[in-house]
């Protein structure tokens, strides 16, 4: 089942890259989902795959809603932080979180670090003070 997951996970991000659902195309992206070399890590757990999938379910209205809050009050305030990866995270699932963190217009990942963080930008409201 995990094995579906990633390749649905690797032929998604092929037809959100090319933009393009002809007959071709899906066969090209299957082909190089499959030829894509696979992980060495231990298989991710389908429920850490469907709490993923509900996260970004969850950051879809979530990003309009931070869109609509940077037009309205501008964010002058800027943060960099280290977040720490979840624990047993497949490359798929980290792909996914740093996904879910730079969908939304407040944050980005500005780089991934192989020792299990992401150094985040954050944007900001200044406080009241």
């Amino acid at each position: 089942m995990i094995g579906y997951l990633d390749l649905i996970l690797r032929l998604t991000i092929w037809f959100l890259l090319t933009a393009d659902i002809s007959l071709a195309n899906i066969v090209i992206g299957v082909c190089v989902a499959l030829l894509l070399p696979r992980s060495s890590t231990a298989p991710a757990a389908l429920k850490d795959w469907l709490r993923t999938l509900g996260e970004v379910m969850v950051a879809i209205p979530q990003a309009y809603k931070e869109a609509v809050e940077i037009m309205v009050r501008p964010h002058t305030e800027e943060a960099v932080t280290i977040e720490q990866v979840k624990p047993q995270r497949t490359p798929g699932l980290i792909f996914l979180d740093i996904f879910l963190i730079t969908f939304t217009p407040k944050t980005i990942v500005l780089k991934y670090h192989e020792n299990g963080g992401y150094a985040v930008h954050w944007i900001r409201r200044r406080r009241q003070r």
